[in-house]
């Protein structure tokens, strides 16, 4: 098949070494911001925040989140040319869900005399995954891997190559980034950058994946 789209998901892959002299323009991460900041959520929630680590200050912070567990990651905190930090909201609640419907209103997408219909109808999705206690992130981290799949598509046309790491301590990232992720939580993390060919061994390997007909069923 020949189509783009499967070609730009042909040749994605995980990389597990980065060439630490290459950056990232910062033409081409504005489209990935912005690419970001369009990913798609349920009911538009948007519960998340990215934080972009591109200083070497706060590479080095990221890094140092690294003494107690997945080690095998930390290289990517200081060789990747950015690393982005997906956040949710462990409880996401209505007042947070009507800065959406606002904006919802002030875009032209919604007409004004449904804004009551939104918050209070849509939002009952998000209690219909929360706890007694308001916590409903395990709803709003789900959202946030929407964020991250698309952001994995949106570099793979770019040509910049990226390495998932859910290999990362939430504690230390938490205690870290305290003031930057202000009460949200970030599991998992997104490296970025340019490989290093010579010494990525994942590169350029055939794609290893179940056959269509055991995964797709037509109806």
């Amino acid at each position: 098949m020949t189509h783009p789209i499967i070609a730009d998901l042909n040749s994605r892959y995980t990389a597990k070494k980065y060439d630490a002299t290459k950056r990232i323009s910062t033409e081409d991460m504005d489209v990935i911001k912005e690419s970001l900041r369009l990913s798609a959520s349920s009911i538009n929630s948007q519960p998340w925040k990215f934080i972009v680590l591109e200083s070497e200050e706060a590479k080095e912070r990221f890094h140092g989140t690294f003494s107690n567990m997945f080690q095998f990651n930390q290289p990517h905190a200081r060789e990747a040319s950015h690393t982005i930090l997906f956040a949710h909201n462990p409880s996401f609640d209505k007042v947070q869900y009507r800065k959406v419907v606002d904006a919802e209103v002030s875009s032209g997408h919604l007409p004004a005399e449904r804004y009551n219909d939104m918050l209070e109808g849509a939002f009952g999705f998000v209690e219909l995954n929360t706890d007694e206690s308001g916590f409903n992130g395990n709803w709003t981290k789900a959202q946030s891997y929407i964020a991250l799949g698309n952001t994995l598509h949106t570099l793979a046309r770019m040509g910049i190559a990226s390495t998932s790491m859910e290999g990362v301590d939430a504690k230390l990232i938490g205690e870290e980034f305290k003031d930057e992720l202000g009460g949200y939580v970030c599991d998992f993390a997104l490296a970025l950058g340019y490989p290093k060919l010579d010494e990525d061994y994942n590169y350029g390997l055939p794609k290893a994946r179940l056959p269509l007909e055991e995964i797709i069923t037509v109806l």
